[in-house]
């Protein structure tokens, strides 16, 4: 909830009559460590993307990602070329997306607000879950790669190339 917070996922708003809220749940799960030990608890929103209104709820959902041949080429060139390969994962990803589509979702199981039991939450970032939050991520990320001066290839709109620099960026979005 904290993450939710600070990133402002939702505002709390009355439903307008002819709309009907996303369902949503909470996913726990148990992180161990190589050992067998418990290394902490992790709990996860997850939006009920299947009571999503096509047309309404969402519009486009493709997102792309780095084609397979296309990664295991570059994995091969850095190794060939003893280059330093870095691989780094996005802390609550989807979060950083922006919703263009106006999506309503029911206040979160355990923290509905006291005397506000009758508003829903006004999504104004992807969540996990939503049919459009891989699509709203990439769009964000590609968004800041060209702001930093990077370029996606022609041949693979998921590999980005800063011209004049020997840095390539793929992009793998898991659902």
């Amino acid at each position: 909830m904290q993450a939710h917070e600070t990133m402002n996922t939702w505002k709390l708003v009355p439903l307008s009559q002819r709309r009907k809220p996303v369902l949503c749940k909470w996913i726990f799960k148990v992180k161990d460590k190589s050992d067998g030990k418990i290394e902490r608890f992790k709990a996860r929103l997850v939006a009920k993307g299947y009571s999503q209104q096509p047309g309404t709820d969402f519009t486009e959902t493709f997102s792309p990602v780095v084609r397979l041949n296309n990664l295991c080429s570059l994995l091969a060139y850095a190794v060939q070329n003893n280059l330093l390969i870095h691989q780094m994962d996005i802390v609550t990803a989807f979060l950083h997306g922006h919703l263009q589509e106006e999506v309503y979702m029911e206040q979160p199981p355990g923290y509905v607000k006291e005397g506000q039991k009758h508003l829903v939450c006004h999504l104004q970032r992807s969540l996990y879950g939503l049919k459009q939050s891989p699509r709203c991520w990439n769009d964000t990320f590609c968004d800041y790669m060209k702001e930093l001066g990077f370029m996606p290839l022609k041949s693979d709109c998921c590999i980005f190339k800063k011209e004049n620099l020997l840095v390539f960026v793929a992009l793998y979005v898991r659902r």
